[in-house]
C-alpha cells in the first residue's frame, strides 16, 4: 500500500512538474537564440574593427539563420566571404516581433528588422527576407550606401517573448526583451 501511495505522489508531481519543464527549456532556447544574436554582431563589430574591412552580420529571415560575411576584394568570387559556420536559430524560435508594436526606447523610428543584405553585383541588388547589420572598419554601424546608420535591430521570438538586439549610431549593442504584447515594457537583459 505504501508503494502504491509512493508511486501516485510521485506521478502527481511528475505531472505538475512537466508543463513547467517544457517552458523552462522553452524559455532557455529563445534567450540562448538572442544572446548567440548579439553576442555575433558583438563579434562582427570586433572584427570589422580590428581587420580594417566591412563585416556583415547576415540574417535569412524565412531559412532562420545567421552568419558573418567580411569583405574581400582578394578572392576569386568577390566580395561577401562567410567566415565561421551558419547558426540556426533553436526548434520554435524565428524571427520576427509579433505582436509588438514600438521598439525599445531610443533605438528605433519604427519596428522592424535591419535592412535587407545586398549583392555583390554591380549595381547591388537587395536580398529578399534577409536582415544585415554591416559595420565599417572603425565599428560603427552602417547602410548599404556606407553612410552612418543607428536603426539597425534583429528581432527574435517564440511566441511567448521577444527579444531585440539594437545597435546604436556609435556601435552600441543592447539586448532587450518584453512579452509579445502590442504595448510592450522592454527591458534590457
Amino acid at each position: 500500500m505504501e508503494i502504491v501511495v509512493v508511486v501516485g505522489i510521485i506521478g502527481v508531481l511528475g505531472a505538475i512538474a512537466a508543463p513547467m519543464f517544457n517552458n523552462a527549456i522553452r524559455s532557455f532556447r529563445l534567450s540562448g537564440d538572442a544572446r548567440s544574436l548579439s553576442n555575433a554582431a558583438a563579434v562582427a563589430k570586433m572584427r570589422a574593427a580590428s581587420d580594417f574591412s566591412r563585416v556583415r552580420l547576415y540574417v535569412d529571415l524565412t531559412g532562420r539563420t545567421h552568419r558573418m560575411q567580411v569583405f574581400s576584394k582578394a578572392t576569386a568570387t568577390c566580395c561577401w566571404v562567410t567566415q565561421g559556420g551558419v547558426v540556426s536559430l533553436s526548434s520554435g524560435v524565428s524571427f520576427g516581433h509579433g505582436a509588438v508594436l514600438t521598439p525599445p526606447a531610443d533605438t528605433q523610428d519604427l519596428i522592424g528588422q535591419a535592412p535587407l543584405c545586398t549583392t555583390d553585383a554591380d549595381p547591388p541588388v537587395n536580398i529578399p527576407n534577409t536582415a544585415c547589420i554591416m559595420f565599417n572598419s572603425r565599428g560603427t554601424p552602417i547602410d548599404n550606401s556606407f553612410a552612418p546608420f543607428g536603426n539597425d535591430a534583429l528581432y527574435v521570438t517564440d511566441g511567448t517573448a521577444v527579444y531585440g538586439v539594437t545597435v546604436a549610431s556609435t556601435g552600441l549593442l543592447r539586448l532587450w526583451r518584453t512579452p509579445p504584447v502590442a504595448a510592450p515594457s522592454w527591458v534590457r537583459n
